[in-house]
């Protein structure tokens, strides 16, 4: 009962500087994979990490972004196409799958890792079904 307790306990706690993936980590781990992310329970995007460090991201039942990805201070920071905008996150694994904390103005936005494949992002267009 206290190791079951003990294990709950700690997967809640948030990432500690020697949690937090580096880049070699974050690469490794996601690379021809795509994942689909959840915020507060509910779907929140879906994002497919190609060679280079290239990405393919799209919020649910939204158009797709291009962009890549880099790490900055311990952070892993995206750049797509459609803005240009920064937006760095950091990342450590959970036994259930990724995490990741938005590092900005809004920091209490926590991405949680619910599914993954190793097919490619299905990307809705403009005008689908008109």
């Amino acid at each position: 009962m206290r190791h079951a307790l003990a294990v709950l306990i700690l997967t809640a706690l948030p990432a500690t500087a020697q949690d937090i993936m580096t880049g070699a980590e974050f690469e490794a781990y996601v690379t021809g994979k795509t994942l689909t992310y959840s915020y507060s329970g509910e779907e929140f995007g879906t994002e497919q990490y190609l060679p280079n460090r290239k990405v393919r991201w799209a919020f649910t039942r939204d158009e797709c972004k291009d962009g890549y990805w880099f790490e900055d201070s311990g952070k892993i920071c995206f750049v797509y196409e459609d803005d240009g905008a920064l937006q760095c996150w950091t990342f450590w694994q959970t036994p259930t799958g990724l995490k990741a904390l938005f590092e900005g103005d809004d920091a209490t936005t926590e991405l949680s890792e619910v599914e993954q494949s190793t097919g490619p992002l299905a990307c809705a267009g403009p005008d689908v079904g008109a």
